[in-house]
């Protein structure tokens, strides 16, 4: 049998209230969900810009960007070995999906915790695993600590900007189980922010956020 280790939670000495009372704000995670070129990242990167200008501590943790490291596929694991690649890399499945959202939501979290204003851009496509990452930063919180914002664009405006040219490539087969076309995306139901994507600009969609951390008192 493996040898058992006991894991324990250890208070740190610094507390959250005294790293947000030095930041001058709260910390929160701002999670923007929304289909692939609904404008996710944009958006993020437009709050991230505008919260940077105000002297709010934040930082933005992006699909792509968090691919390239902490949830690497398989294929960027090869060097550790096979075994290794296949054990801790991340593909695309629903499984391979709930573990993303799962690593990505404790890493905000953990941002949250450190008083920071976490903005996070993925698909996310399911709404259990949101759900999952809402308990998880509340229950370290407080109610009001996770923030879903729905970056809300209609599937067709998506599919013809395809920044990258993923609509095109499921439509050709090339990439099974792509959100929107060949596997489903359940929108929140109640979210905090709904962001009409399709008919605003960018900074306009970014300012209702900040509209809304400000409300919230999470921001002065």
């Amino acid at each position: 049998m493996p040898e058992r280790v006991d894991v324990t939670w250890h208070a740190h000495s610094v507390t959250r209230a005294e790293r947000e009372a030095l930041n001058g704000h709260r910390g929160c995670v701002v999670w923007f969900t929304g289909l692939s070129g609904s404008g996710k990242s944009t958006v993020a990167n437009a709050v991230d810009a505008q919260l940077l200008a105000r002297g709010v501590r934040s930082f933005l943790l992006d699909g792509d960007n968090i691919r390239h490291g902490l949830n690497a596929s398989p294929e960027l694991l090869a060097e550790y070995g096979d075994s290794f690649a296949r054990r801790f890399g991340l593909g695309f499945s629903a499984e391979d999906r709930q573990e993303n959202i799962r690593r990505i939501g404790a890493v905000a979290q953990l941002f949250a915790a450190a008083g920071i204003v976490t903005l996070t851009a993925f698909v996310s496509p399911y709404r259990r695993d949101r759900d999952a990452v809402r308990r998880q930063v509340e229950a370290q919180g407080a109610p009001g600590d996770f923030i879903e914002v729905f970056v809300d664009a209609p599937l067709d405006v998506c599919e013809a900007r395809d920044p990258k040219g993923l609509y095109q490539r499921a439509r050709a087969g090339q990439l099974p189980g792509f959100t929107g076309v060949s596997d489903p995306y359940e929108p929140p139901q109640n979210p905090e922010l709904v962001l009409p994507s399709a008919e605003l600009p960018p900074n306009i969609l970014a300012q209702r956020v900040i509209v809304y951390l400000q409300s919230c008192k999470k921001i002065p």
